[in-house]
Parts: structure tokens; sequence; C-alpha cells
């Protein structure tokens, strides 16, 4: 539980995790555009940013629960902008619905950006020149198409100021 960024308890992260096929792809193209220095994460889609350390119980037993139910259909739906990067926009309702129960949960624990409302999206580049976010963002863009995405399971994972750390993780049934 310590070892956080700034020498105290290290904070939880949340994330939802991919099927194998999707993991591949989206990893690929973070590792193709992000910049190489700054990509110590692989493909991830962020649910909470920063929970605090005490929670580490209740949440595992929450992220367990939640994972009893089949996995919940989600779709890659577009290609954002992030002005210095690009993102994938995603949309699944299910899995949303998990975020609601969980920020409803931890209400009172949540830091600002994990109580504003989610837009769920995976950052394939980020943290890069405006003009080079602009070129990806028209080369992803060029004959998109939405698609299915596997969401497999539920992590919760320490942060430590670089690669997080696993706690756990949860595969959805089936």
């Amino acid at each position: 539980m310590s070892g956080g960024v700034d020498g105290g308890p290290a904070p939880i992260i949340v994330s939802a995790l991919f099927g194998d096929r999707d993991f591949a792809w989206l990893d690929g193209l973070r590792r193709a555009h992000f910049p190489p220095e700054r990509n110590v994460l692989p493909a991830h889609l962020t649910l909470f940013h920063h929970l605090p350390p005490s929670v580490e119980h209740e949440l595992r037993a929450l992220l367990a629960q939640a994972a009893r139910a089949p996995a919940p259909p989600a779709r890659v739906t577009g290609v954002m902008s992030l002005g210095r990067g690009v993102a994938f926009r995603i949309d699944s309702p299910e899995l949303a619905a998990i975020r609601v129960l969980l920020a409803d949960h931890f209400a009172g624990l949540l830091t600002p950006q994990d109580a504003t409302p989610w837009r769920p999206h995976l950052t394939v580049q980020n943290k890069v020149t405006p003009e080079a976010a602009r070129a990806l963002l028209a080369e992803l863009s060029a004959g998109f198409q939405p698609r299915p995405l596997a969401i497999a399971g539920l992590a919760c994972w320490w942060y430590r100021g670089g690669p997080w750390e696993l706690i756990a993780r949860y595969s959805f049934r089936g």
C-alpha cells in the first residue's frame, strides 16, 4: 500500500481488460504511435484514475461481484482528438452502468477527475505535437468503421508513478 508518487500510500486505478485479439490490435497501435519514452503502459480503458488505498478490500469485493455477470458488450465507435493526441471512443452502456455503481458507492472519495461524467476512450497517442496528432487523426478516421470490442474483465492497480502494479484482475463470466 505504501509507495505512492508523493511518498504517501499509493492510489488505486481501476480499468477494464480487453479480449486478447482486441488488446493485440489496440496495444499495437499504441506502440506504433505513442511516444516510446512515455508509453509505459499497455492499452487500457480506465474507469477510475485515483481511488484511495483504504478502499482496496471493498473495491476488490465489488469488482469480483461485478465480474460474475457476462462480459458487457462494447464497441469502438469513433476516433477523437485529444488536441495533442488521438483516442478511440468506446461505447458500452453495461460497462458504464458498472462504473456508475462503483462511483455511487465511493462517491465521497472520488477525485474531481473521477467524479465527472465518464468518457470512455482508449488513448492511441498522447503528448505529441498538434500536427502529428492531426495527421494520425486523419489516418485513423479514413475509412473508420465502428467495430465490436471484447471486454474480458476488470482490474485494479497500484499507481506508483510508473507502470501500474496489478492488485487483482477479475474475468467476466463466460
